[in-house]
C-alpha cells in the first residue's frame, strides 16, 4: 500500500473509531449506536487499526 494511502486511511479510522467509541460509551448522543457496548468495541478496534496503519505508513521509507 502506498505510504500516504495508509496514513490517510489510518487517520480516518482513528477519527471514526473515536466517534464510535464515544457513542458506544453514551458520551455522544443521537444515534442508534448510543449506549451500545458493541459500538464501543468496534470503535476501539478501529482506533487500534488506524494507529497501526498510521505508524506503519509514517515509518515506510521511500522507494527509489
Amino acid at each position: 500500500m502506498n505510504k500516504w494511502v495508509s496514513v490517510v486511511v489510518g487517520a480516518l479510522l482513528v477519527l471514526l473509531g473515536s466517534v464510535w467509541t464515544l457513542q458506544g460509551l453514551n458520551v455522544v448522543k443521537g444515534s442508534f449506536m448510543t449506549g451500545q457496548q458493541l459500538w464501543t468495541a468496534i470503535g476501539l478496534l478501529a482506533v487500534i487499526g488506524g494507529i497501526t496503519l498510521l505508524v506503519t505508513g509514517l515509518r515506510k521509507k521511500r522507494a527509489r
